[in-house]
């Protein structure tokens, strides 16, 4: 699954447009490789995103095509806010 549409689905990042900005703008590593918005991910892997002077760290831990709401945060595993 494409990085930018995980941050989406996940509702890690309210919009895919947003995700794609944020990746494009070099504020993502996957596994510690900066990312671009197409990159696919695969479960396991750690996202490192900067969100104005804060990082977050995530664990993916599954891939779904979509989510609702209550499952969006089973999708992943928060490892490290700061």
């Amino acid at each position: 699954m494409r990085l930018d549409k995980y941050l989406k689905v996940s509702r890690i990042v309210k919009r895919r447009t947003v995700a794609k900005e944020i990746a494009d703008a070099g504020r993502i590593t996957v596994n510690g490789v900066r990312a671009k918005a197409g990159t696919e991910l695969k479960v396991g892997d750690i996202l490192e995103i900067g969100f104005g002077q804060g990082k977050t760290r995530v664990r993916v831990l599954e891939l779904r095509p979509s989510a609702r709401k209550e499952e969006a945060e089973n999708l992943y595993e928060l490892l490290e806010t700061e």
